[in-house]
This record gives structure tokens, C-alpha cells and sequence, in this order.
């Protein structure tokens, strides 16, 4: 067990790091080549998640052009995330 600071900061296993990311921006990444960007509001012990303000992106490769992959944007003022879907979810980098 690792201790992070303040009784409330107690990491004992990996989804006590998703409460940690609570109110910060995200980056989740999902099956199917899709990235969600966005500020972490709740999570359960599944792991589905809702995010706020999320910038999400899809990545398609055209079939023909192994070289050219295209990001598709969408933007969405709420987001519910399904379990199943999310493969990794990752701060912010905050360095720009």
C-alpha cells in the first residue's frame, strides 16, 4: 500500500489514481480508435465514467493510404462513458 499524502489521498488500489484525476481534464482512450478529452466529474467501481466539456477524436486510416489517417472532432457539453469501452485513462499532460 502506498500513501500519498492525507488520509484522504490513500492509494490502495488502482481506481482510488481514477479518484485522484476527480475535477482535472483527462484523457481517456477507447476501443474503436477513439480518444475523449475531458474534465473527470464521477466514476464508479466499474470504471464508467462522465466527463464534462469532452473534446472527443476519432482516428480512421484510409484503406487505400496506409500513410493518411484522418481525426475526426466532436464536441459534447456531457459524456457518459460505458465500462467495456475505455481502455486507459491518463492526466493531462500539463506541460504546453
Amino acid at each position: 500500500m502506498a500513501d500519498v499524502g492525507d488520509e484522504g489521498s490513500a492509494v490502495s488500489e488502482p481506481l482510488d489514481l481514477v479518484r485522484l484525476l476527480i475535477d482535472e481534464v483527462v484523457c481517456v482512450k477507447l476501443r474503436g480508435d477513439r480518444e475523449l478529452k475531458g474534465r473527470l466529474h464521477a466514476y464508479d467501481s466499474h470504471c464508467n465514467l462522465v466527463l464534462g466539456d469532452v473534446e472527443e477524436t476519432i482516428y480512421v486510416v484510409d484503406d487505400e493510404d496506409d500513410d493518411d489517417e484522418i481525426k475526426a472532432h466532436c464536441e459534447q457539453e456531457i459524456r457518459d462513458v460505458v465500462c467495456d469501452s475505455v481502455v486507459l485513462i491518463s492526466p493531462q499532460s500539463r506541460s504546453h
